[in-house]
């Protein structure tokens, strides 16, 4: 007998990374192996030498096939099995690994947006839906579109053991969250990845696309993020501790901006819960803030902080790797 393994991979795709897949079957008791494929035709090498290596990293169940097929989420590598160029994996895990010892957690939560051909999802034909308010979080057939398969996403996550934490209606129409985590990198980005992968696939079935646009709709409608909570064994003793990390991130906070997502000067304006990208602050529940301290940290003295600046298509390899090195070594020093 055999088994089918889906394949997942980050492609080269610029300014924004792409997820590809396909299937490799596989007899039983034997583990996804080692596979590769062509890389010219994903922005990962020239036609003269386009062998890309895949790398398994993470295996899980496969919910849309059920049975014992499973989703193998894979890094890139060259031939010689060093990191492909496009692999933002091997970085973060290095820096895990780097500062192991603060026991680094992550929760994030991807915003996305359902699209209906050009449109957002449930919005008119012609014209603009009615004003931001009634959506976020909302119940009933007029303000709420795609539910099907935001319930249909959330059960495949948990059949497929990815650290799915909750679902939500957001602000603008059409729009939705999911949040992984809490758990350490680069486990929560491996999770993302796929959550993102069976988002989109299951998606395909109702003949409807995903966006990860930062800014999906021009004008006076929100934008989309992955606004990442973290901390360390030191956050989570200590309030001192959760403010050093927030003005830790301030000292580096253009480099931030830069490996944040592309578009994020059209969604980080000061408006609409967001900080200019231009400037840094943070404060207690503080949504227009670059980081929010949650209120039930100031009152408990201890917790995690929330970078709201990551766009909803940032790679959450780079995110995750440029906060832990940002906060922990200043938290060494």
């Amino acid at each position: 007998m055999v088994y089918k393994a889906e394949y997942i991979w980050i492609d080269g795709t610029t300014p924004t990374a792409n997820l590809r897949s396909k299937t490799k079957i596989i007899p039983d008791g034997e583990q996804p192996p080692i596979w590769g494929f062509d890389g010219s035709s994903t922005q990962q090498a020239a036609g003269s030498s386009s062998d890309v290596v895949l790398n398994p990293v993470l295996v899980v169940p496969d919910p849309i096939r059920g049975g014992d097929n499973v989703l193998v989420m894979t890094e890139t590598l060259l031939p010689d099995m060093s990191p492909h160029p496009t692999n933002t994996r091997a970085a973060c895990v290095a820096v895990a690994e780097k500062y192991e010892g603060f026991d680094t957690w992550f929760g994030i939560e991807q915003e996305y947006t359902f699209f209906d051909g050009a449109k957002p999802l449930g919005w008119p034909e012609d014209g603009f839906p009615g004003p931001q308010g009634p959506y976020y979080c909302a119940v009933g057939a007029d303000v709420i579109f795609g539910r099907d398969i935001v319930e249909e996403h959330m059960d495949a996550c948990i059949e497929a053991g990815l650290h799915i934490a909750g679902i939500n209606a957001e602000v603008m129409a059409g729009q939705w969250e999911f949040q992984i985590g809490p758990v350490q990198t680069p486990r929560v980005a491996d999770e993302l990845w796929i959550a993102r992968w069976l988002l989109a696939r299951i998606a395909e079935n109702y003949d409807v696309t995903v966006s990860l646009d930062a800014k999906p709709v021009k004008g006076d409608w929100n934008g989309a993020g992955a606004h990442t909570n973290f901390s360390t064994n030191q956050m989570r003793d200590s309030y001192d501790a959760c403010v050093a990390a927030a003005e830790a991130l301030g000292t580096k906070a253009a480099e931030h901006i830069k490996g944040y997502g592309y578009g994020i000067e059209d969604r980080l304006t000061g408006l609409h819960e967001t900080a200019s990208y231009q400037q840094f602050s943070y404060g207690v529940s503080d949504r227009g803030a670059s980081i929010r301290i949650p209120w039930q940290v100031a009152r408990d003295q201890k917790g995690y902080i929330e970078d709201r600046r990551p766009n909803a298509n940032a790679d959450p390899y780079v995110t995750t790797c440029l906060i832990t090195e940002t906060v922990c070594s200043v938290a060494k020093s």
